[in-house]
Formats: C-alpha cells, sequence, structure tokens
C-alpha cells in the first residue's frame, strides 16, 4: 500500500517550510509535464508531508504558467491525500485585514482558457463542485489558526483572476458588488483537479491587501504585498505545525470518492494512451 502524505503547496513569500525533518528533495517527471519545481519530502509534526512551492524556489512562474495538472498529478502519485494551499490574497471585505487568515468555502472563476481537468483524449467526466474545498480539512485550518491566536475568517469566496496585474479599480468594485471575500490569481485550478484526483483540498489564504476598492488605503503595490508577506509566512508556518498532526488518515469526506460515478465515457471506448497517461488519476476506474 502506497505510503499517505500530506500536501502543502506554498505559495507567494512561502517557498520552503522550517521544521521539516528527515528531508528529502524529489524531481519527479508526470505525462502532463514537469510540475512547479522539486518536490521537498519528509516529516512534519510527526507526518509525512509533500511540500511543492506553487511558483518555484525563486518565484519564477506567473500564475499562468503554472502546471497544475502536472503539480497535482505530482502530489497523487505522492501518495498525497490531503492538500493544504497556502496562497496570498487581496480581501475585498472591510472586515478582512491585511494579516488576517482566511479559510474560503467557495470559488468564483475569472480566469481564461487555463487547463483544469484530467478529462479529455477520449475520456470524458463530470465531477462534482458545489462545495469545492473539503469541509474536515477546512474545519482543522479554522480549528488550528485558532489555536496560534490568527485572526481568522471562516467561510467566504476566493475570487480566482488572470493576473499578472492587480485589478482596476472598476473590477475591484464589482468583484465587491458579486460578494467575493478575497482575491487571488491561482487556487481554483489547484481545487477543481484535486477533486477530480479524489483529493480533499483547502486553502489557508493570507491577507496582504485591501486590492484597490478601499478608498482609504492606497492602491495595491508590491511593495506593500512583499512585506505582508514575509509576516504571513510565518503565521502560516505555526497553522501548519499545529493543523497537521489533527488530520487524519482514514477519510470520511466524499472527496474520496469524487469521480467514482464521475466518468461518463465506457472504458473500453478510452483510448489505451489516455489510460496509461492517467492511471495514477483514474487507473481504478479504468482498468
Amino acid at each position: 500500500m502506497q505510503e499517505q502524505r500530506i500536501g502543502i503547496i506554498g505559495g507567494s513569500g512561502l517557498y520552503n517550510i522550517e521544521g521539516i525533518k528527515d528531508v528529502e528533495s524529489l524531481s519527479i517527471d508526470t505525462p502532463l509535464g514537469k510540475p512547479s519545481d522539486d518536490f521537498t519530502l519528509g516529516t512534519l509534526e510527526g507526518k509525512k508531508v509533500a511540500f511543492l512551492p506553487r511558483h518555484g524556489k525563486g518565484h519564477t512562474l506567473l500564475p499562468s504558467e503554472l502546471n497544475f495538472r502536472a503539480n497535482i498529478y505530482g502530489m497523487k502519485k505522492l501518495g498525497v491525500e490531503h492538500i493544504i494551499a497556502v496562497s496570498a490574497v487581496g480581501s475585498m471585505k472591510e472586515e478582512i485585514k491585511p494579516l488576517d487568515i482566511v479559510i474560503p468555502d467557495q470559488f468564483f472563476d475569472r480566469t481564461r482558457g487555463r487547463i483544469s481537468t484530467f478529462f479529455g483524449d477520449g475520456i470524458v467526466g463530470h465531477v462534482s463542485f458545489a462545495d469545492p474545498v473539503c469541509g474536515n480539512l477546512a474545519a482543522i485550518l479554522y480549528d488550528s489558526a485558532k489555536s496560534v491566536n490568527a485572526r481568522v475568517h471562516k467561510g467566504g469566496t476566493y475570487l480566482c483572476m488572470e493576473g499578472p496585474l492587480f485589478s482596476t479599480r472598476a473590477e475591484s468594485h464589482v468583484y465587491r458588488q458579486w460578494g467575493a471575500s478575497i482575491i487571488g490569481m491561482t487556487n481554483l485550478q489547484e481545487a477543481k483537479l484535486a477533486r477530480e484526483a479524489e483529493i480533499c483540498y483547502s486553502t489557508l489564504a493570507m491577507a496582504t491587501d485591501y486590492d484597490c476598492w478601499h478608498e482609504g488605503e492606497e492602491a495595491v503595490t508590491l511593495e506593500m504585498v512583499i512585506s505582508n508577506l514575509n509576516k504571513n509566512a510565518e503565521m502560516a508556518t505555526k497553522i501548519l505545525k499545529a493543523a497537521i498532526p489533527k488530520i487524519e488518515q482514514k477519510r470520511t469526506c466524499n472527496c474520496a470518492t469524487a469521480a467514482r460515478d464521475a466518468i461518463v465515457t465506457n472504458k473500453d471506448l478510452v483510448p489505451e494512451e489516455t489510460k496509461k497517461k492517467l492511471d495514477v488519476i483514474f487507473g481504478k476506474y479504468l482498468r
């Protein structure tokens, strides 16, 4: 039986995690291309973990350049069944202040042309995504954030924009009217692919700024974001160390069987090349 690991995807400002023991760096090739960087394997708070810097070490990849499929495929190949996605976001609500933590429970897509499914090339499927994060994992993150005295907000909508430019003021005001709580550039595709891969997924969102809607604050700048990123990275590490020991190996959520009844195509009609390519993801349903 494959060894289970907890996956951590580090966003802007979090390129490594202090405290990981028995560290091993592993390069993974996937039939969908290369992940963002090598995976760091090790033990954190007594649990096996796999860490991946979303934008690569040194932050070399734009949000639009990320190979989301390879990143999630790599996690699945390593036996990951839970992914905690640490992400820098802008706040769209007055009560979510810079340096606050948000555990969102919804996503809204404003990206363009990103590949966000493992289906295709002769296999069709439709996975339920009404509740796009794992409720059990989100609850653990929220409770863990509270336990380390973080200012944390439970629930809310993460609006995923294309980037890399920040919003115009007009866009920012419209997103607020739509009910967005936070805004970022990466997590929607990860959440979709994790669900198809039957991996529990939840975001640990770290607010760095008020986007550009807030008249009492200056418009978001890179300098502002970087300053708060460094502070957020320290808090993120505290929350991760509190959360990871609470994650149980046995899963009781629907994430674990999300793709079981999702495949429409008769498995005998799926091309052998596609079956081979997606064996790590859907293999148990295609054999």
